[in-house]
């Protein structure tokens, strides 16, 4: 499906997002290093475990929300909401006031918003794009935000230190014109939601109950349900980009090594430069790969794409663990940005495959319940390093890869029987 067939929603969409999105990758991939030196690895840990439990809450409301009041709705409140957070934290991080717990606190309003949105975002794509297309237009999707990658570290690198302020103000701007922009020029898209008094006035203890009986719906599905138990489990890998990875690349090169060198001149790097050099590498591979990756694997049953995926992110942890040469780092970074590809593309399609219609917006949220509880247990590998040292922090890791493998085997055997089975209703 080529991108003048998209439609105008997702058009105005790719291009709004993928402005914020290199707002956003020029701070974010330092706030981990940030939260660890102003609290400490254990209390930084703690406090990103509390705050990702915000966020688990707002994934589950946001998909609800998104089937009751509309796509559109939930993204343009979401939007603005982030830019509010953002000033704040700016505020926090101003030359007037230094205040990192006032940041952490909008930074889990940030993340919190950003539940919000995500839910409806996945669930517009599935509205208004046919299955077959569906795994390209996510993976274009994917491959702007790992443009943002590329793009956003490397100008954070430079501005960071100095112009945090300014880079957080800059963020907060342009995720309230995104939320403007989606206002005026996007159409809402949801199927119609109907309660069963035919109306959306019910009381907020009415509200919960449809809440949790729709979700319970969803608990039933033991296909989904050990979908979500498996990506959690890999999801604690793929959450240490910007949680262990940074802390550990700088912990360990402290003195600068040499990247490249033609004669006596040589290109030396040190802990921070080595990690956005890093997070550039992935954001590269991704945003160049992920459309030819995602084509690839659609040859293969996703069975073993999802089995493969899993392994190749353990022996990748393993990698990491093993090294704290620059260059043996660049290779088990290569080796979790392709586990990362294997499954970018295809993921989003398996799950609309699974959901009614009519319940999509909360299938994805349920399913985006994979990184939500994910990010929230992730943290703690932050003081776990600090206990255990790194080496046996990721070793753990890579088990809890090599454990999704056989949730993943028993899901899709599952599926196997249903197949020959008689048609069952999830």
């Amino acid at each position: 499906m080529r991108l003048r067939e998209w439609d105008n929603n997702l058009k105005i969409r790719l291009a709004g997002e993928s402005i914020v999105n290199i707002t956003f990758w020029m701070f974010f991939p330092f706030l981990a290093i940030y939260f660890t030196e102003s609290f400490g690895k254990t209390e930084a840990g703690l406090l990103l475990i509390f705050s990702q439990m915000f966020s688990v809450a707002a994934n589950l409301l946001g998909g609800y929300c998104a089937d009751r009041f509309g796509r559109k709705r939930m993204m343009v409140l979401s939007s603005i909401g982030q830019g509010l957070s953002f000033i704040l934290f700016a505020a926090a991080s101003s030359p007037w006031l230094h205040s990192p717990i006032i940041g952490f606190l909008c930074f889990t309003l940030v993340s919190i918003f950003g539940s919000l949105y995500w839910p409806a975002s996945q669930a517009m794509v599935a509205d208004v794009t046919d299955e077959k297309d569906r795994s390209d237009v996510f993976a274009v999707f994917y491959t702007s935000i790992n443009i943002a990658v590329v793009i956003g570290p490397i100008i954070g690198g430079i501005f960071y230190a100095e112009h945090r302020f300014q880079l957080l103000l800059l963020a907060s701007i342009l995720n309230i014109s995104l939320g403007l922009i989606l206002q005026k020029w996007i159409t809402e898209t949801a199927p119609a939601f109907k309660t069963a008094q035919g109306n959306l006035k019910t009381s907020w203890h009415r509200f919960l109950m449809l809440q949790l009986r729709d979700y319970h719906v969803i608990i039933k599905d033991r296909t989904f349900l050990l979908f979500i138990l498996a990506g959690v489990l890999v999801g604690q890998t793929f959450m240490q980009l910007d949680l262990l990875i940074p802390v550990y690349v700088k912990d360990s090169i402290v003195a600068q090594q040499s990247l490249f060198s033609i004669g006596h001149w040589s290109f030396n790097i040190s802990g921070e430069q080595a990690f956005g050099f890093l997070l550039a590498e992935n954001g590269f591979f991704v945003a160049l790969l992920t459309i030819s990756v995602t084509k690839w694997m659609t040859m293969y049953r996703e069975k073993n794409v999802f089995i493969l995926s899993s392994l190749v992110y353990a022996v990748a942890m393993a990698a990491f663990s093993q090294t704290s040469w620059i260059w043996g780092l660049i290779f088990a970074m290569a080796l979790f940005t392709f586990g990362e590809l294997m499954t970018a593309g295809i993921q989003q399609g398996f799950i609309s495959q699974l959901a009614p219609e009519e319940m999509r917006g909360q299938y994805f949220a349920a399913a985006s319940l994979r990184y939500t509880f994910g990010r929230m247990i992730a943290p703690a590998a932050i003081p776990m390093s600090e206990w255990v040292g790194y080496k046996w922090t990721f070793l753990s890791l890579a088990v809890l890869s090599i454990l999704s493998v056989f949730i993943y085997i028993l899901m899709f055997n599952r599926m196997d029987r249903q197949k020959t089975e008689l048609p069952v209703h999830q």
